[in-house]
């Protein structure tokens, strides 16, 4: 965060948690995105008290850990298919084409769609350790406009034009269990179901 490219960028914070169950549930999540002819660029900056992660292996379960997720539709519409990015503090990605409503209204993931992005992250903590009070995390994502190929195409990664996203943290705060908080830039219908519900995607806009 200390690049001057990043400091004139707009700050959100994620408004919409699910799941809450503890005073602590509740952490500070604040999202940055970048792009230019060749890339996006994500920033997540994490208020996190207790740093936990386990998944080391590619399209492993990183979203049952402390874990940053984005969805992205390459053209400004709610499609029944998406592309997901989900990183934890290990770096293991889970990178998958989404397919909501497939066949006979299930959905499906295929995650032999293995892109080349590049990921960085800082800890401000000790992973996996509850017995001390960590103060949080970071990640960058850079994502290449090539990984989305000639769907990018329809509407290309230019001034004006746009995409339809959902940017996602989720918190595990306990050792033990798949017990985690879900939260999100734009609100979601029903998170019982899960977070791929592309009609309550919002909107990034390519501006100077």
């Amino acid at each position: 965060m200390d690049e001057a490219s990043w400091a004139k960028t707009e700050s959100s914070t994620f408004e919409y948690s699910y799941t809450i169950e503890k005073p602590t549930d509740k952490q500070t999540t604040r999202f940055r995105m970048l792009w230019d002819e060749t890339s996006l660029y994500l920033f997540y900056h994490f208020e996190d008290k207790f740093l936990t992660a386990r998944e080391t292996k590619r399209d492993g379960a990183t979203y049952l850990d402390d874990c940053a997720e984005i969805f992205i539709i390459p053209v400004p519409d709610s499609l029944d298919t998406h592309f997901g990015f989900e990183i934890n503090m290990y770096k293991a990605t889970n990178d998958i084409l989404y397919f909501n409503n497939y066949y006979k209204g299930k959905n499906v993931g295929l995650k032999t769609f293995n892109p080349t992005i590049r990921s960085e992250v800082s800890i401000n903590g000790t992973i996996n350790d509850n017995s001390d009070i960590d103060q949080g995390w970071t990640m960058e994502i850079e994502i290449p406009i090539a990984v989305f190929g000639f769907l990018s195409d329809f509407e290309p990664v230019q001034k004006g034009n746009q995409w339809a996203f959902l940017a996602v943290r989720q918190d595990r705060n306990e050792l033990e269990g798949d017990r985690r908080v879900t939260s999100t830039l734009f609100p979601i219908y029903d998170i019982e179901k899960d977070v791929h519900q592309p009609q309550r995607f919002g909107l990034m806009e390519f501006v100077d």
